[in-house]
């Protein structure tokens, strides 16, 4: 092979290598791109399914969720300022009182008048129930560095979900235990002054079956005597139409 040969060989070699560096490099370039564009997806995916979990324990929770958990705050931030003004030696109320203007303070006050009678009389006894756990929760004193140590140690279970296993994350106090049964004896001996027996009146007319049903037929007349008087009479005279 001669000098001229060997030259024009060189120079189609030159070209081929070129064009291979160039193919190599927009490879690697694309194959970057491709990374980047499946961590990109990988990272989308993985927050859809956060949202997607997220969304479906706030449809879980009750409906008033968001109040309640409104009130909880102001509750602890009323509780912080209270135990402050307490440190300071100033009077929380009166602390309290000159930040709220006339209408809002009239308003309190109007509130607290309407809520120093809220016990119309007996209704039903659903309605009853609904009163006396009202007034049960309302005597209710939390202590809020307990629940906030227990919220911080159990995390997201200590709202918990359907899918929440409760079984031996709490762990219930001897205090507690003993203050629950002081409050049921208390509720047990309320009741029974006011559950007292009635004496048996044996001339009264026997309509009933059993003490349930005296009781039952009581209410009925009660409310609706004075309308089926009239009717029962006759039913015993034997002279109804």
């Amino acid at each position: 092979m001669d000098k001229t040969e060997s030259n024009a060989s060189g120079n189609n070699a030159k070209p081929n290598t070129s064009s291979a560096q160039n193919t190599g490099k927009r490879y690697g370039e694309l194959m970057k791109r491709l990374k980047e564009l499946h961590n990109k997806r990988n990272e989308a995916r993985m927050q859809n399914h956060k949202e997607v979990v997220e969304e479906d324990k706030r449809n879980k929770l009750p409906a008033n969720w968001e109040a309640r958990k409104r009130q909880a705050e102001w509750i602890m931030q009323d509780e912080a300022a209270r135990e402050e003004a307490e440190a300071k030696g100033e009077d929380y109320e009166r602390t309290k009182l000159l930040n709220i203007d006339a209408t809002e303070a009239e308003r309190i006050a109007r509130k607290k008048r309407s809520k120093q009678n809220p016990d119309p009389g007996f209704s039903d006894y659903e309605q009853a129930a609904v009163r006396s756990y009202n007034r049960q929760v309302k005597n209710i004193k939390p202590n809020m560095e307990l629940y906030e140590e227990a919220k911080e140690k159990l995390g997201p279970a200590f709202y918990g979900d359907p899918n929440t296993i409760l079984h031996g994350l709490h762990e219930d106090k001897k205090e507690a235990i003993d203050k629950m049964v002081t409050n049921l004896e208390k509720q047990i001996a309320k009741r029974e002054k006011y559950s007292r027996r009635r004496m048996h009146n044996d001339d009264a007319d026997i309509d009933y079956i059993n003490e349930r049903n005296a009781r039952f037929n009581q209410k009925l007349e009660r409310f609706y005597g004075e309308y089926t008087r009239e009717t029962k009479l006759n039913l015993e005279r034997g002279t109804a139409i």
